[in-house]
């Protein structure tokens, strides 16, 4: 659209269904190439994607004419179909429901992108459940415990 203009940099999270840890490092690239492609066709613009073996982070510029919980389930739902048709699992690999949604300021892209790109890092300190509660409290979000994502362990990597 004509005289539209835009700057939308949003980080979603979301997580593996019960939390287990079914990224395997074998398939994590492959996976993420995927999940950038479904990003691109839809003409966002990656900035940083990367999964750990119980969740993922992708930091987008977001096109205007993308819904943001239409792409999250976009990216939920077809990805899930890939890996299960990539038979890369025993079982069948889902995402839990719901996802984080955290926007940011131009200035913030770099150390976004280095926060999501040193994720095996991080997590040598911290579980995914502090990050995700302190990430919902750093931006005031209300919540309720109840749905959040399902927490079976609060180990670290």
């Amino acid at each position: 659209m004509a005289n539209t203009y835009t700057q939308l940099y949003i980080h979603l999270v979301f997580a593996v269904e019960h939390r287990d840890r079914l990224i395997h490092s074998s398939f994590k690239d492959e996976l993420m190439k995927y999940m950038t492609g479904i990003i691109q066709n839809k003409g966002n613009k990656l900035l940083a994607i990367n999964t750990m073996p119980d969740h993922g982070h992708i930091f987008l510029g977001l096109n205007p004419k993308n819904a943001i919980s239409d792409l999250a389930k976009e990216v939920k739902v077809s990805s899930t179909d890939f890996i299960n048709e990539k038979k890369w699992l025993r079982g069948r690999f889902h995402w839990q429901e719901g996802y984080g949604a955290f926007s940011y300021s131009h200035s913030q892209i770099d150390r976004v992108v280095k926060y999501i790109l040193n994720q095996e890092k991080h997590h040598k300190r911290i579980s995914f459940q502090e990050e995700y509660i302190k990430m919902l409290k750093s931006f005031e979000i209300k919540y309720k415990d109840a749905y959040l994502f399902k927490w079976f362990d609060d180990l670290k990597y």
